[in-house]
């Protein structure tokens, strides 16, 4: 009789286990807006706390030379969610408010599948809680591209308790859920997306969930908890209203992550966290607060300070903890990476430019993946858009700016090469001392306007 009744409980654990292995997991996409890549504690802060988001590198992977795909909003989150460079993607700069494009003409196509749709066609249940800033009629709005709900603003920024579009003019009220404006003046919009997250994963479904959370913060206005304000007295402003506002994010990601824990989703849910570009230097940010470490540049520049940002992931259950991974990637290869730990193949006959991550964050010896990234903002038409190039440590810049003020560059740095490995500073240019590598980069860039003009 024991032994009987022994035998049925091994077989009770050993089939509850095969069941939590056939489990699909979660996957929570977390994008932060603005933010500068030294701007975490666990990436070299020491005047400002994030010890959540720390928790989060200590117990997955951080990556030192993440990229998002371009240094400014839409762009970028295109590229995040199709795994294509922005204008592969076919979207090459911020998009217009619905008053300067009526037809809306601009956004992203919905000829791209996004990682909302993929999810969604392999049983997932999709939702997009913070900010779009892809497109604004129907079949561009969230709904359009894959997500089952959408919870936020439509355009680029917000402020956070009156949920207006501040701007130019018209100033617009700017909270939807779904397609429907709502309102809810005076409440913080922060908690607003923690309370609409938590709800979302609440759901009683038998589906995992595929949840996009794109934090505006800390994009202006800067408008931090505060008692953050109160515990940054001491930093010199901007810093100090920047540093709250990171602390406050911080602090509602503490909420999700310990929402799922208390749900017993936690250890079933893959975590990625990356900003989607450097910090600003815009007049409504007061001309800073962020900080990009080391490097150059910030947003809207393709110097490093503007492209390079903190990235982490963590699902234990089958990546390592607490380790560095010092090769490069980028921001559209979450779209495969997250593909293949969810055992989702991807369309056969959709090509993409991102990356598989997962050998990579596997071990640690092998190299990145990639053999060249692109980057572009503005018409490819136009010879004097921004754009850069990188192959190995060689990255060529095509008509460099620097919105810090920190570089200046002459007519004859409008080609722009420089080392990662020797000055990842990029204070000077190669480009005279290597003609040769200079000329290499150029062509691929070339090659890669060509190819994008011709099947336009």
């Amino acid at each position: 009789m024991i032994k009987i009744i022994f035998t049925s409980l091994l077989l009770v654990i050993i089939i509850s286990t095969e069941l939590i292995a056939q489990k699909k997991p979660n996957v929570l996409v977390i994008l932060t807006d603005d933010q500068g890549y030294m701007d975490l504690g666990s990436y070299g802060a020491t005047d400002l706390k994030t010890p959540h988001i720390d928790r989060l590198a200590e117990t997955g992977v951080k990556f030192t030379q993440f990229y998002a795909a371009a240094p400014v909003c839409s762009p970028s989150r295109a590229a995040l969610l199709t795994g294509k460079f922005n204008f592969n993607a076919g979207l090459f700069g911020n998009v217009a408010p619905p008053h300067r494009d009526p037809e809306g003409n601009s956004g992203l196509p919905t000829s791209e599948i996004t990682m909302a749709e993929l999810f969604k066609s392999n049983g997932y249940r999709t939702g997009l809680i913070g900010k779009w800033h892809l497109g604004h009629t129907p079949e561009k709005l969230p709904n359009g591209q894959g997500f089952d709900y959408f919870f936020g603003h439509q355009r680029g920024c917000i402020d956070n308790f009156s949920h207006f579009f501040y701007w130019s003019g018209p100033n617009l009220h700017d909270l939807y859920q779904n397609q429907q404006e709502i309102y809810r003046p005076g409440e913080f919009f922060g908690d607003l997306m923690v309370d609409e997250a938590k709800n979302f994963m609440d759901q009683e479904s038998d589906q995992p969930f595929f949840m996009y959370w794109a934090i505006n913060m800390p994009h202006y206005p800067y408008q931090g908890d505060p008692k953050w304000l109160e515990e940054y007295a001491s930093l010199e402003s901007p810093r100090k209203e920047y540093a709250a506002f990171v602390s406050t994010i911080d602090e509602l990601v503490g909420e999700v992550y310990a929402h799922l824990k208390t749900i017993g989703e936690l250890e079933n849910t893959i975590i990625v966290y990356q900003s989607d570009h450097g910090h600003s230097v815009e007049e409504r940010a007061f001309f800073g607060g962020g900080d990009s470490g080391p490097f150059s540049g910030a947003k809207f520049s393709m110097l490093e300070g503007g492209i390079r940002v903190p990235a982490i992931i963590r699902y234990p259950q089958k990546l390592p903890q607490n380790e560095l991974r010092h090769q490069w990637a980028n921001s559209i290869d979450w779209m495969p990476t997250l593909a293949a730990l969810a055992g989702i193949d991807l369309p056969v006959r959709h090509q993409i430019d991102g990356k598989n991550l997962v050998p990579l964050l596997l071990n640690p010896q092998l190299p990145s993946p990639h053999q060249t990234m692109f980057w572009g903002t503005g018409q490819p038409e136009n010879e004097n858009h921004p754009w850069a190039v990188r192959k190995g440590p060689w990255k060529l810049i095509g008509n460099p700016t620097d919105p810090t003020g920190k570089l200046h560059f002459s007519k004859a740095d409008k080609l722009y090469l420089v080392n990662l490995e020797s000055d990842s500073t990029e204070v000077r240019n190669l480009a005279p001392q290597h003609p040769d590598k200079t000329n290499e980069l150029y062509l691929l860039y070339k090659n890669w306007i060509e190819t994008l003009k011709k099947e336009k």
